[in-house]
């Protein structure tokens, strides 16, 4: 499975993304569980806040599928469970930029 999260807003507005597969993960189970508890999830009104973040999420079952579901939801909309896996996808993406230098 594989998930990308663009984080828009903010105070500075920056626009910031990640992208990970799932199955290259020691913590696959876990990481596909949060994604697929986002389906059953009422996520908000994603509408923003001034300051805040929203995330658009788009996950697809493999690499190779061009049929993607999409989740929004506003930073003051996000439950444990979801900040988590946005955080995971995010920092997964860091750790390979600066692993490349």
């Amino acid at each position: 499975m594989i998930v990308k999260v663009t984080r828009s807003g903010g105070f500075a507005g920056l626009t910031r993304q990640g992208e990970l597969d799932t199955s290259a993960q020691a913590d696959a189970d876990q990481l596909e569980a949060a994604v697929h508890a986002l389906g059953n999830k009422d996520l908000g009104s994603g509408r923003p806040q001034p300051d805040r973040y929203v995330y658009r999420l788009e996950v697809r079952d493999a690499p190779d599928k061009d049929v993607a579901h999409q989740h929004t939801v506003a930073e003051q909309d996000v439950d444990e469970t979801t900040a988590w896996l946005l955080d995971r996808v995010l920092s997964s993406w860091r750790q390979s930029i600066s692993g490349a230098r």
